[in-house]
């Protein structure tokens, strides 16, 4: 493929509104009870009704932001407004804390067991307020984002299955969260609030997960940032600490920091290098830092949202530096995605491939996989190619 800057951001651009969102508007929402079906086969039929607290939230963000960034189109706002106020209904239990699962009236099927349905309510209603001006929006985003903040520390609560003091670990996946979820919930935050949470992220996603010896995040450490020689200790998660650097290079963008822009992209070019299958392309999905077996038996499958990810990294990585490996790794990462996920047939990605790169599950949708990782990557990768237009 011609690698030519204006080629490319028309790709990005033309599959995300000729492609992806009408495939989420057409198949997506639930006109009768509200919300949103997320569970869609490839050619978008629904094949379960249960509503997912995650992909909810995550949909209603995705058109506020459409709405708020691409084009103020009534029809994108009422998709995140009946989202919306169906989750304000039913999201909750009578602590404000969000459930997992609900089914498909809005009853609800799985405790708020952690807190990461929290964290993308409080996205969601953040962009949703600021597209629809509905301070009672406001005030349910403020609400999520304080109860994140409250539980970061004990994220699972009384729901945690771990025995308390034999092995105590910290998981990247809240301070990485907590730094992406600040950012999107800045106009709604104090300066110094803002800033305070930054500070604290950015600190220990860098000193306590990146490990100085290998370059490489680790996804659990100990309290004190120390390894533990265990499953869990040994994860390596390539996706998640990819993605976790685009999010710390918003913040470094935003404070000019330079430093801390060339650590992010050293990260993201170390995970790949240990990451990357050599043998059939694509990025693994768990790695164990000794080489070990992995407890995770899906550890080889290639994921829609690791690549995404990394393509949007890649590409703010390289306009935000111009290393010349940002592109190249870029040229390898596109290829791979738009051949193995994109379906030129009925639209949208598929999620699941096998290590060879063959599809295993042809949904467009489920349990976790729902109108997110593609459209945000779509639209954020046009955006970096435009811009990436000024330094050619």
């Amino acid at each position: 493929m011609n690698k030519n800057l204006p080629q490319l951001a028309e790709l990005y651009q033309n599959t995300l509104l000729q492609n992806v969102i009408p495939f989420w508007e057409q198949h997506s929402v639930d006109w009768d009870y509200g919300g949103y079906f997320s569970c869609l086969d490839r050619q978008g039929n629904v094949y379960d009704t249960d509503k997912f607290i995650w992909l909810q939230n995550r949909q209603v963000w995705m058109f506020s932001v459409f709405y708020n960034c691409l084009e103020q189109k009534e029809d994108w706002l009422t998709i995140a407004r009946h989202g919306a106020e169906f989750l304000a209904k039913h999201g909750r239990d009578s602590d404000g804390n969000w459930y997992f699962a609900l089914n498909r009236q809005g009853e609800p099927l799985v405790q708020p067991y952690n807190v990461f349905s929290d964290c993308f309510a409080a996205m969601a209603f953040s962009k949703y307020a600021l597209a629809s001006g509905e301070s009672w929006a406001k005030e349910v985003a403020l609400q999520a984002y304080h109860n994140v903040l409250r539980r970061q520390d004990n994220p699972k609560g009384k729901y945690n299955k771990a025995y308390p003091g034999t092995r105590s670990l910290k998981t990247m996946a809240v301070p990485m969260i907590l730094a992406n979820l600040t950012l999107e919930m800045d106009w709604l935050l104090s300066g110094e609030e803002l800033e305070t949470v930054l500070d604290r992220t950015v600190n220990e996603v860098m000193n306590d997960f990146l490990d100085a010896e290998t370059g490489l995040l680790y996804e659990n450490v100990t309290p004190d940032g120390s390894h533990l020689d265990c499953f869990d200790g040994r994860l390596i998660n390539p996706g998640h600490g990819i993605e976790a650097m685009w999010f710390l290079m918003d913040i470094a963008h935003r404070r000019n920091d330079t430093q801390l822009i060339n650590q992010a992209v050293d990260t993201i070019l170390n995970i790949l290098d240990f990451g990357w299958d050599k043998e059939y392309g694509g990025i693994y999905y768990f790695m164990d830092i000794k080489g070990h077996p992995p407890q995770q038996l899906e550890w080889n499958q290639k994921l829609w949202w690791v690549h995404l990810e990394t393509l949007v990294a890649l590409l703010k990585g390289y306009n935000l530096t111009q290393r010349k490996e940002c592109w190249q790794w870029f040229e390898r990462v596109h290829d791979y995605s738009w051949q193995h996920f994109s379906d030129k047939e009925y639209g949208e990605w598929f999620g699941y491939c096998d290590r060879r790169g063959e599809v295993i599950l042809n949904l467009k949708g489920g349990k976790w996989k729902g109108c997110f990782h593609v459209p945000r990557a779509l639209y954020l990768c046009w955006q970096e190619l435009k811009r990436g237009q000024m330094f050619t």
